[in-house]
């Protein structure tokens, strides 16, 4: 027996249970996007595209630093004692254990971030910011906000700023900084 799970046709999301699906003679599933669905989809990605290259190049021109780079050293600037786990620093960047290394080996070669073996398992790689990182982040934090400002909510009124925030917070849930 093959279960299918509608989520699209039921109110707040409920799931039909298994009993109540063997009971359906036929599900239509809608195989196109409605214009409005579509129109929203592809802002998203062409919003998200456009500006995270923009950041990016500007961050690369001014700092040196690419946007993953920088999106590192952010958050480890914000961690207790500078410092996390590569797998729970993964996790915050949003990137794969072998692309953080890739980026974090750069930093590593560039003085501006420190890797170690955690003292109470070998197993565990610890990535902290030097002192230098420190320097190099506080003015790219301020390009960055600025680019930010520049090319995503200076556009948007106030208004809009707190209705993108609540759609996409219904999608991934209320963000939580870290």
């Amino acid at each position: 027996m093959t279960t299918i799970v509608v989520r699209s046709i039921l109110p707040q999301g409920k799931i039909l249970a298994a009993a109540s699906i063997r009971k359906l003679d036929s599900v239509t599933v809608e195989t196109r996007l409605s214009e409005t669905e579509l129109r929203a989809w592809q802002a998203l990605l062409h919003a998200h595209q456009q500006v995270t290259r923009t950041l990016d190049a500007e961050l690369r021109a001014e700092h040196q630093l690419s946007l993953a780079e920088y999106d590192v050293m952010l958050r480890l600037a914000r961690a207790p004692q500078r410092t996390l786990r590569m797998s729970e620093l993964a996790e915050r960047v949003m990137m794969s254990p072998s692309g953080l290394t890739r980026v974090v080996d750069r930093l590593v070669d560039a003085g501006l971030v420190r890797r170690e073996r955690f003292e109470g398992d070998a197993r565990v790689m610890l990535a902290s910011l030097t002192d230098q990182g420190r320097q190099v982040l506080r003015p790219a934090a301020r390009a960055h906000l600025r680019g930010i400002r520049e090319h995503f909510t200076g556009q948007l009124s106030q208004t809009q700023l707190r209705n993108v925030a609540s759609a996409l917070e219904v999608v991934t849930g209320p963000h939580q900084p870290h």
